[in-house]
């Protein structure tokens, strides 16, 4: 699961806008370590308070834990309408843009292929959480084992001699400004650590499960990334890099020749319906969780009495996914999207730092390293990140935030007449 949320389509993105910004290859492979790091940090905090808090909804349960409904309702509220279907539909548009390598497909086409994708994989939660860890377990051993393949492959029939690491350094240095943006573009593609925990009330002895999965799976990221990093800029000079918007394809190219293009394709689909899976078997949890605590419309925290699923909650984050994929633009979702939960990994962070401080006695199966210093590290990258995005792209972060703090009239009205509808639901 950890592994099929963060590896989507960011590391075949993310290494060329990085590679503009720095002077060389050894500092782009800092740069990534720096922000696994980063990334690691956070996950050591999530997976404590994973194993102290089990519950459904994850990151939704330890903000209200901690700060109350109204942090977690904007949570939930922006989670649902979305970063969850619209993740779904933008990374569905981007296996069907790769399908266009095999069966030739215009716009409308491809828009179709990813609405149909999220009702495939909707269906599939529907059934059985078994049935969609099976799927998800498939398709992260595919994508993990045909990374690393490709990696290993470049670094032995590749040509390193005419590689970024043969190169003496640029005169460009890098600057806090494009420090700033690669990481930026970095914990980007390293997103996805924390959502695992939303499986947390259907996880058996999820106080050793969880902090494994979580630690386990950013080890297997943080070396895989580095892997295929490596393996780039050991076939392609820096420039080269930054200039390819397809930069894993140029590097097969390289190897492979046009049946490079193809395998890289191939590789794109396998990682992005992945993620997609990851995404739709994760996102559900947290509206129903809201749902559970009276947040929200009761139905999405119903359980389906045959297949133990958060069924009416998994068919509402399909249906989204499926007129998002049909109406929106890959640009206008990944831009509503990219910032819309770093504030609230921030809050669902620093809680473990309040809740040692409140309830010190509390039962902790595992508890975060080095505390509290990885959790305050984290805490203060993910302010110099969104401070950063503030100054380098303000127009997207301020949507960004404009859509979180729809979410406060939302809530007035939900609490004012919300009861309504709770108390409808419960007549039978």
């Amino acid at each position: 699961m950890v592994v099929g949320l963060i590896v989507g389509s960011g590391i075949f993105r993310v290494p060329a806008q990085v590679a503009r910004e720095v002077p060389n290859a050894w500092t782009a492979l800092l740069l990534w370590t720096v922000g696994g790091a980063i990334a690691l940090a956070g996950a050591l905090a999530i997976a404590e308070l994973a194993a102290m808090l089990p519950r459904a909804g994850g990151i939704y349960a330890f903000i209200r834990e901690t700060y109350g409904p109204v942090p977690a309702f904007l949570f939930g509220w922006t989670d649902f309408l979305i970063v969850r279907p619209g993740s779904v539909a933008a990374l569905g548009m981007i296996s069907a843009g790769y399908m266009s390598t095999f069966v030739p497909l215009g716009d409308t086409g491809q828009r179709w292929v990813a609405a149909l994708l999220a009702v495939l994989l909707a269906a599939a939660q529907y059934r059985s959480v078994l049935l969609g860890a099976a799927v998800q377990n498939a398709s992260s051993l595919l994508k993990a084992g045909a990374l690393l393949v490709l990696a290993l492959l470049l670094f032995a029939l590749g040509d390193g001699t005419a590689g970024a690491f043969t190169e003496p350094s640029t005169l460009r240095a890098l600057t806090p400004a494009g420090l700033g943006v690669a990481l930026i573009a970095i914990l980007w593609a390293y997103d996805g650590w924390a959502d695992v925990a939303a499986l947390g009330g259907e996880v058996k002895d999820p106080g050793r499960a969880l902090p494994r999965a979580i630690l386990g799976g950013m080890a297997a990221v943080l070396f895989l990334y580095l892997a295929i990093n490596a393996a780039y800029l050991y076939v392609l000079p820096l420039a080269a890099t930054a200039a390819s918007p397809l930069v894993a394809a140029d590097a097969a190219t390289q190897v492979f020749g046009r049946a490079g293009a193809s395998l890289v394709a191939a590789l794109v689909i396998i990682a992005t319906f992945g993620s997609a899976n990851a995404v739709m078997m994760t996102g559900p949890r947290f509206i129903f969780a809201m749902a559970a605590d009276g947040l929200f419309f009761r139905s999405l925290a119903a359980v389906h009495p045959r297949y133990g699923t958060p069924h009416v909650a998994i068919a509402a984050t399909g249906a989204l996914s499926v007129l998002y994929a049909l109406s929106r633009s890959f640009e206008q979702l990944t831009a509503a999207i990219i910032l819309g939960e770093w504030p609230f990994y921030t809050l669902a962070v620093l809680a473990v730092i309040l809740l040692r401080r409140r309830d010190p006695d509390r039962p902790r199966p595992y508890r975060s390293p080095l505390f509290p210093l990885l959790p305050a590290v984290f805490v203060i990258a993910s302010l110099a990140l969104m401070a950063g995005a503030l100054v380098t792209d303000t127009a997207l972060t301020m949507l960004s935030f404009g859509i979180i703090l729809s979410g406060l009239p939302a809530y007035w009205l939900w609490r004012r007449y919300g009861a309504r509808f709770r108390n409808s639901a419960s007549r039978p």
